[in-house]
């Protein structure tokens, strides 16, 4: 087909335009990385679809555990981190780093014991505490049977199955256990990695911990309660301060969360066991970190307005996943305190 030359000449020019239209289009395009906790990892990657959609920008998380995610951001190989462990203010400081929370959820502590019901189990603090430290090793125990008058429990032995990687899900159940009891803050300790007991078997992320549940009969363990829900797995209903057993969901985590003070430095209010006859226990947030001054403008931007963006439209997606978005008054908390980023 015979094409003249001035036809030849539009075109050329045409996608010679259309060229420097898309080259000037990803100039303004931020691709921003980030990484750490597994705990948010569901909300996070449902975040970064729908504002890749939104705005063309791509965001990639990488759910590595909290020590992870602080170790990089440390060594600035990513542009934002995530932990369930909060930096406390000094960390910050040394750091050069802003910490905001993104959503609350809840670690719930879910069971394999064929024939018992999601719910149907009640523990209270000290006993989940004896469990958990492998002081009680089989799930007829008298302490166990004495909670759950009328339950059938096995003769099952227990498998504790807790995270094999430095994990702020890890630092939030165990801090709420050694509230609950001496032995288990003198024997397992508190924090991202701790001693746990020889009848235990570990697993990496939140989801490892949920798989070593799901196929070992008599295991316990403790997950997020988005994982949680995905897997349809048996919950325990636990105890709370008010004396009430409450069975995990997204209500009583915002209960639990109701009477919180986010003003403190860094944003990270203590959420463990409170008062509200409601509340969940084993309540957390979730945080960001990022770099007060970074060195490239333009990925400082882009996690301002990836966050900004997420806070105000991806509520509804955050409850869908199993988390709770903060509250309103929270938010533009966290707006003012991200600008701080720079």
């Amino acid at each position: 087909m015979f094409v003249s030359k001035r036809i030849q000449f539009k075109l050329a020019g045409l996608a010679a335009a259309m060229a420097m239209g898309l080259a000037s289009a990803a100039a303004f395009a931020t691709d921003i990385t980030g990484a750490g906790a597994t705990f948010p990892y569901a909300v996070y990657t449902k975040w970064a679809e729908a504002y890749k959609g939104a705005t063309g920008n791509q965001v990639n998380y990488q759910g590595i555990g909290s020590s992870g995610g602080i170790k990089q951001i440390k060594a600035k190989t990513v542009d934002f981190g995530g932990t369930d462990a909060p930096l406390s203010e000094s960390e910050l400081d040394a750091a050069g780093l802003v910490q905001v929370p993104a959503v609350m959820g809840g670690v719930t502590i879910v069971v394999n014991l064929p024939g018992v019901k999601s719910g149907s189990l009640k523990l209270d603090g000290a006993t989940a505490a004896e469990i958990f430290r492998g002081a009680i090793a089989k799930w007829n125990d008298p302490a166990i049977a004495k909670l759950n008058p009328g339950v059938a429990l096995p003769a099952t032995p227990i498998t504790v199955a807790h995270r094999s990687d430095g994990s702020g899900t890890t630092d939030v159940f165990t801090n709420y256990l050694a509230k609950q009891s001496m032995a288990f803050k003198r024997d397992v300790g508190a924090g991202k990695t701790v001693n746990w007991p020889a009848n235990g078997v570990g697993g990496k992320g939140n989801p490892g911990v949920a798989a070593n549940v799901m196929k070992i009969a008599g295991a316990v363990g403790y997950v997020d309660l988005a994982d949680a829900q995905k897997n349809d797995m048996t919950f325990v209903a636990l105890k709370n301060k008010a004396g009430n057993y409450i069975v995990p969901n997204q209500d009583a985590v915002a209960d639990a969360a109701s009477g919180a003070n986010f003003k403190v430095r860094g944003m990270a209010p203590d959420l463990l066991d409170q008062s509200h006859k409601n509340a969940w226990p084993i309540t957390t947030a979730t945080y960001v970190l990022a770099y007060e001054k970074g060195a490239d403008a333009a990925k400082q931007k882009g996690v301002v307005d990836f966050f900004t963006w997420s806070l105000n439209n991806g509520q509804k997606m955050a409850e869908d996943v199993g988390f709770v978005p903060l509250p309103a008054n929270v938010v533009k908390m966290v707006e003012a305190e991200m600008k701080n980023i720079k």
